[in-house]
């Protein structure tokens, strides 16, 4: 993909947190399907397929993600040591982010849209 409009946002970012985004993005990146695109969405990085898979940001204490209703509440077995809300992950900078989870979640995501795109 072409695309460097995450690449660039997380250039714009604290240096502190640069390498945790870089990994989300990897870690995303892998997860969605190549013809997933990227863009920003409520100011916020985002891949895109056949609607908004997820989307993630830098917050001053932990890093957001934000799957959809449905990526929070199919997960939260899994995410009871976080603070969530409907549409929101809350993952402390202070703990290890979980990417393999942050992947698991995604790849769910993807799948939703996937069946909402037939």
């Amino acid at each position: 993909m072409a695309d460097q409009v995450i690449k660039n946002y997380i250039e714009t970012c604290d240096p502190e947190v640069q390498p945790v985004l870089r990994k989300v993005y990897e870690t995303l990146r892998e997860a969605v399907p190549v013809e997933a695109t990227e863009k920003m969405s409520y100011g916020m990085p985002t891949f895109y397929l056949n609607g908004n898979l997820v989307h993630f940001a830098p917050m001053k204490k932990h890093l957001g993600f934000y799957p959809a209703p449905s990526g929070v509440t199919h997960f939260a077995s899994k995410l009871k040591a976080y603070k969530t809300s409907k549409g929101a992950i809350q993952f402390p900078y202070d703990q290890p982010i979980p990417y393999e989870l942050i992947a698991e979640i995604t790849k769910f995501r993807v799948e939703e849209n996937l069946l909402k795109g037939k």
